[in-house]
């Protein structure tokens, strides 16, 4: 039986005949059961996989805008003097964290310190000239005493001689009196008056003294505010000459050096304030329309590949790039290709400590936004314009 067995070619455990063995070999690969199935099955995974797909993009993945046109930026704080002057001191590294108020650089202070000490000279001449004229007016005043009881002695003599002219006047008509003691009398009431006249002018004079030493006092304290005016102003200088750190930061683009002469605005180092990182994402114009303030970010930064950092959109810029150029493009002179614009949107960093000791401006990132929030937004906007111009006819 066994022989027999052997002889038709079927061999133990085996359904197959040799025949049928050779022709299921003879069959195309893809209707060959087994190749079928797996067949079958890799069809069915695709389908899956694009099914799960489409509902996620439709669901979640369209609202997502993602651009690698992405950089960490910072308002680099520039240092420059207000002044002139050889450079005495320098106080900081290259790259050295510095603290708001921290000394950086100490220019020459001995000019400035001389121009401050001149002005206060001046304060103090001006003082003592206001002081000097304050004394004559003391002494003018003692003056016009003087001259005031001088006049009144002179209007006393006056008044006297005029009634004794009057007194003998009568006299001298009866013959009492000689003609030529009235004559006599009355040539002493002219010079009276005249004398009371001349200590008048005198008192008068004195009094205007008065006046115009007060106006040299006047004089004299404008002159000393000129001078504390400059005064305050060298002071300022003085005060320059110590350049401070106006925020926390580091210090980069150091080129200021001992003994260097440097001049107003020169541009001596920067201080990056890298506790206040953002980011310029430039997106295309396609890709704004659902994107609002606040809208969530995800953030790869390529110095730190495999660690997703979060931040928000916290503006969108009032124009795209190309109006603030230089050379804005005029579209409308010659032939016109269109070209896809892009507009800078500035995101706020949410990232912690260890990571913000990595991250420094110009670094390139990749962000994603979530405009998620912003769904249906074209839809109520084209509903309104529609709303619109229904009732504008």
């Amino acid at each position: 039986m066994q022989e027999s067995a052997a002889g038709n070619g079927a061999a133990p455990g085996n359904p197959l005949s040799d025949g049928e063995s050779q022709a299921a070999d003879r069959l195309p690969a893809f209707r060959r059961p087994g190749v079928r199935r797996a067949l079958i099955i890799g069809a069915a995974i695709v389908i899956a996989a694009v099914l799960i797909w489409f509902v996620r993009y439709q669901l979640y993945g369209k609202y997502l805008e993602e651009t690698n046109d992405a950089y960490i930026q910072a308002d680099a704080v520039v240092i420059a003097p207000k002044i002139s002057g050889y450079v005495a001191e320098v106080f900081v590294r290259d790259n050295q964290d510095v603290k708001a108020g921290q000394p950086l650089v100490r220019i020459d202070p001995r000019d400035y310190q001389a121009q401050a000490a001149q002005y206060q000279a001046q304060i103090d001449v001006a003082a003592a000239n206001a002081d000097n004229v304050r004394a004559m007016i003391g002494e003018q005043e003692a003056q016009i005493a003087q001259a005031r009881a001088q006049a009144a002695a002179a209007d006393a003599q006056a008044t006297f001689a005029a009634h004794e002219v009057d007194r003998y006047a009568p006299l001298a008509a009866t013959g009492a009196e000689t003609g030529e003691k009235l004559t006599t009398l009355r040539n002493q009431a002219v010079q009276a008056a005249r004398q009371a006249a001349a200590q008048h002018a005198a008192l008068a004079m004195a009094e205007r003294r008065v006046a115009a030493l007060r106006a040299q006092i006047r004089q004299a304290s404008a002159q000393g505010e000129v001078a504390q005016a400059q005064l305050a102003t060298a002071r300022v200088n003085v005060g320059s000459t110590i350049l401070r750190a106006s925020t926390d930061g580091r210090i980069g683009d150091r080129t200021v050096r001992v003994g260097q002469f440097v001049q107003p605005g020169a541009r001596l180092m920067s201080v990056v304030p890298l506790s206040a990182l953002y980011i310029t994402a430039n997106f295309k114009e396609t890709q704004i329309g659902r994107m609002r303030v606040g809208q969530p970010v995800k953030i790869r930064v390529d110095a730190l590949p495999g660690v997703d950092l979060d931040g928000h959109v916290e503006s969108v810029a009032p124009g795209t790039g190309a109006q603030f150029s230089i050379l804005p493009p005029q579209n409308a002179t010659g032939n016109f290709t269109k070209i896809v614009q892009r507009v800078p949107i500035r995101i706020a960093l949410d990232a912690g400590p260890d990571a913000r000791k990595v991250l420094v401006p110009g670094l390139s990132v990749t962000v994603e936004v979530d405009t998620m929030s912003a769904k249906g937004e074209e839809r109520r906007i084209a509903d309104q314009e529609a709303a619109r111009r229904k009732a504008a006819r």
